[in-house]
C-alpha cells in the first residue's frame, strides 16, 4: 500500500521535504545522546579543517569526513528507532540490526582518524 504522503511534487514536496529533514534533525539531536556527541566533534573538528593550511581537496576531505559521521548516525538513529517499533524484546535480528548500525558509525570514526592523519602527516612530511 502507498504511502497518502507520496502524492505531492515539485515545490510543495521540497517545501514539505526540507521541513521534515530539519524535524529529523531536531528529534536527533535531542533524543540521540551520540549525535549530539559527534556533533561537538563535528564543530571542533570543521573549523580546524578550515584553518589548517592544506590543499582544498585536502580540505574536503577533512570535512567530508566529519560530515559523514553525522550522517551514518543519522542512519543509525533511524534503524534503531524502527527496531524498537517493531518490538522491545530482545531478538537477535533487532541485536543484529542495532550492531552492525553502530559498527558503520564506528567505521566512520575510523575514517576520519585515517583521513586526517594521511593529510597532517603528509603535510609534515
Amino acid at each position: 500500500m502507498e504511502s497518502p504522503f507520496k502524492g505531492k511534487t515539485g515545490l510543495k514536496r521540497l517545501w514539505n521535504a526540507l521541513h521534515y529533514s530539519i524535524a529529523g534533525l531536531g528529534d536527533a539531536y535531542r533524543l540521540e545522546d551520540a549525535f549530539r556527541q559527534e556533533v561537538v566533534l563535528a564543530v571542533v573538528l570543521i573549523p580546524i579543517a578550515i584553518f589548517v593550511p592544506v590543499s582544498g581537496v585536502a580540505h574536503a576531505l577533512m570535512i567530508g569526513s566529519v560530515l559523514l559521521v553525522l550522517i551514518v548516525e543519522l542512519l543509525n538513529s533511524a534503524i534503531e528507532a524502527t527496531v524498537d517499533r517493531v518490538g522491545l524484546e530482545n531478538h537477535l535480528l533487532s541485536k543484529r540490526a542495532k550492531d552492525i548500525g553502530s559498527a558503520a558509525v564506528l567505521m566512520t570514526l575510523l575514517n576520519v582518524f585515517a583521513v586526517w592523519t594521511c593529510i597532517l602527516v603528509g603535510e609534515l612530511m
